[in-house]
């Protein structure tokens, strides 16, 4: 593929590409800018080659969450040559906001809150899915985990946060829920709470 075809492409996925890095880079945003201008590099350098087995963007995003993994183990070896007695580490921050210009509805802000709380495969999977519209197939490739995998991720962080809500009692100022729906809405819950 020709450098000209791959900036246009790049530029094409700019935004999606960027969000992925600040997921990857627990909303670290200088991070993610590091993170994606080293990506863009190797692939205009040759240095990751798209081969055409997956779309692009799924490429991509595999390289981009690669990257990151390294970024992430050297800013650690730093930081423990430089800091060799600090016993606990520097808190990410869990209040950081997605793209203001993306994610503007009170539901999504009180979703995005809930997706904080799920371990790390379950926030992927569920962002790569509902965020940037990849299959589980795609999303699966991106995190180099088997479909199965994935699913199970996906399924079981769909199912935490449903029980996360409805715990935080979201549904309960909807129009739905004053309606007529609240009964069909707890016969639902109650159909995919666990046994016992």
């Amino acid at each position: 593929m020709k450098n000209t075809e791959l900036r246009s492409l790049l530029e094409q996925h700019h935004r999606e590409s960027y969000g992925w890095a600040l997921s990857c880079c627990s909303r670290d945003q200088s991070e993610a800018e590091n993170v994606l201008q080293s990506v863009y590099l190797k692939v205009l350098q040759g240095k990751a080659q798209f081969d055409g087995g997956a779309s692009f963007r799924t490429w991509l995003f595999s390289v981009i969450r690669k990257t990151a993994a390294d970024h992430n183990r050297r800013r650690i070896l730093r930081k423990l040559r430089l800091v060799r007695f600090q016993k606990e580490a520097e808190r990410l921050s869990r209040s950081a906001e997605f793209d203001d210009g993306i994610y503007q509805s009170e539901i999504q802000s009180i979703f995005q809150r809930a997706l904080l709380t799920l371990p790390k495969r379950q926030q992927e999977v569920l962002q790569l899915v509902l965020y940037h519209d990849l299959t589980l197939a795609e999303a699966a490739q991106v995190m180099a985990v088997s479909l199965g995998s994935a699913r199970t991720h996906y399924d079981r962080g769909k199912k935490q946060i449903r029980q996360w809500m409805v715990k935080a009692k979201v549904f309960d100022e909807s129009e739905f829920e004053r309606g007529l729906g609240r009964k069909e809405n707890s016969e639902i819950i109650r159909r995919d709470a666990p046994a016992g």
